[in-house]
């Protein structure tokens, strides 16, 4: 090496070692330590916030939530979305302490229980948990709240009413050497009753789980604020998911395009006849199937039942041949559009070829749709019962052949829409009128006029709850009929009384202070009872 490298290899030496990795490392871990303290401190804030019931967090939340629901103005349809309205103030109460409910049954029974629920948690001044659904039922759906309804949207609406959380604090848990004291309320049961029996038993446990709900509110006697909070969360806060609700629509749409139609509710369905023991028109061998799967549930607790008594008394759902003659002498058409409300069909499309033959322009879900479009819903019997609920609702004529939880939540959600025409069936009648037809006593004029005079007054014009205050069971169901929100003042009487029930002009009136729009003719289409669709 000459004298000039060696200089050069001399002042190399000399520099300083490079600091550029040992710089990056350290910015590295300093960033992962303010991650992980940014993080800590969020979790605490959230926690304390959930402790002191705080609606800081929870509004800021809402408030991002909304903003991202806010949608770009569409150019195809050149249609402006506005952003939703300001939520309502939160209710400011002491709360005492956490309701859990854990719904049994179908999606209306289910429903009509959160609404019940609701109601309890407000006059009880408690904490609502976010609902647990049924998943051991008949259907086995494995559907959350959150599946089936808009979550937040329900949470926020009723903010001003109830405090709604999606979960107990866990300083609430077994952890802390809390209990939570589970119990199914009495049915039926009124305002005193959960005040008097029940509030008591949260100073002992802050946290009550009710482990059955169906029919545990009265229909009648409650104050009228409590029943409209009923109507409040059934007509408003219970808002099904964007899914649901777009799949729903476009359903409505699809069928509007062909013209006015009928949904009808065909309840012949396996579950049912099974419950029911119901077995006109099946084989020996499904009859068979049916009384085999009757006594593989143990919680249905009728087991030997005689199908043609129970029949003749109209305990049965119609079966499909009944329906197409029953359809034919109400006058609707054969060339009418039929949309078909239920799950599967009994003995499937044997069972329908009568209806069909009578009835061509027959369609389901399943024939309007594509398959992809349906995918996402099978195998969740609730959430598809979500969008015959949504169907059923919006149609011209609602047909229900069995009176059933989504006969009932329809004809209601019918009845506040302007009392949209719901022929109810007599059954009890229908199968006699139908036997002494098909053995030759009746003929088909008189069927008819038979038929039509049996239904002149079931066809969801305004009329009365009927009330059996020693038998609430056979009382008329709250939901079906929510009187007491179907006028806008206390006073119903102009709307209700008994010589006003064809009486257009208080209905108008009624329609108007509820601010809900009131179209005449098809209201007057409604409130005719000689017109059947």
């Amino acid at each position: 090496m000459d004298g000039r490298s060696e200089g050069m290899q001399v002042k190399y030496d000399k520099l300083p070692a490079p600091v550029i990795p040992r710089t990056r490392l350290r910015i590295w871990f300093i960033r992962v330590c303010s991650s992980i303290v940014l993080w800590t401190c969020l979790v605490q804030l959230v926690t304390v916030t959930e402790l002191w019931n705080s609606h800081f967090i929870s509004g800021i939340t809402s408030r991002i939530h909304n903003t991202a629901q806010v949608q770009i103005p569409s150019q195809a349809e050149n249609v402006i979305v506005h952003s939703p309205p300001p939520l309502l103030p939160a209710r400011n109460y002491k709360s005492n302490g956490f309701l859990r409910v854990s719904c049994n049954g179908g999606l209306n029974q289910m429903r009509a229980a959160i609404c019940d629920m609701v109601t309890v948690a407000r006059f009880l001044n408690l904490t609502l948990v976010v609902p647990e659904l049924d998943k051991t039922s008949f259907w086995a759906d494995p559907s959350n709240f959150e599946d089936i309804f808009d979550v937040r949207h329900f949470i926020d609406s009723l903010r001003d009413e109830v405090r709604i959380v999606k979960r107990v604090p866990k300083r609430f848990g077994k952890k802390y050497g809390n209990t939570t004291l589970e119990m199914p309320p009495v049915s039926w049961s009124n305002e005193k009753y959960y005040l008097e029996q029940i509030l008591p038993l949260l100073g002992k446990h802050k946290v009550l789980h009710f482990n059955k709900t169906d029919a545990r509110l009265a229909n009648n006697g409650l104050p009228l604020d409590l029943q409209r909070l009923r109507c409040r969360v059934n007509f408003q806060a219970l808002k099904f998911t964007p899914q649901i609700e777009s799949l729903g629509r476009k359903l409505i749409r699809m069928l509007q395009e062909r013209g006015p139609f009928v949904a009808l509710h065909l309840r012949y369905e396996m579950d049912m006849l099974a419950f029911s023991g119901c077995t006109h028109g099946c084989t020996e061998e499904e009859a068979e199937e049916l009384k085999r799967m009757r006594y593989a549930f143990p919680w249905w607790r009728e087991k030997e039942i005689v199908s043609e008594e129970r029949r003749l008394e109209g305990l049965c759902p119609l079966t499909p041949e009944e329906v197409a003659l029953v359809l034919e002498a109400l006058g609707i058409g054969n060339d009418s559009q039929i949309y078909i409300a239920a799950g599967d069909i009994y003995g499937s499309e044997r069972r329908l070829a009568q209806l069909r033959a009578s009835f061509p322009r027959i369609v389901k879900k399943e024939t309007l749709l594509d398959r992809d479009e349906l995918r996402q819903f099978q195998n969740h019997s609730s959430q598809m019962a979500a969008l015959d609920f949504m169907v059923s609702v919006a149609s011209n004529t609602f047909i229900p052949t069995y009176y059933g939880n989504m006969a009932k939540l329809v004809e209601g959600h019918r009845r506040y829409s302007g009392f949209k025409k719901t022929i109810l069936l007599d059954r009890k009648k229908l199968v006699g009128l139908i036997d002494m037809h098909h053995n030759g006593t009746l003929p088909w004029n008189e069927f008819v006029s038979a038929v039509r005079q049996a239904h002149e007054t079931r066809m969801g014009q305004p009329i009365r709850r009927v009330v059996i205050p020693d038998k609430p069971k056979e009382e008329d169901y709250f939901y079906a009929n929510p009187q007491e929100c179907l006028c806008g003042g206390t006073n119903c009487d102009d709307l209700l009384g008994p010589h006003n029930s064809t009486n257009e002009v208080p209905l108008v009136r009624a329609m108007k202070s509820r601010k809900i729009p009131f179209i005449p003719t098809n209201s007057k289409r409604n409130l005719r009872t000689a017109a059947f669709l």
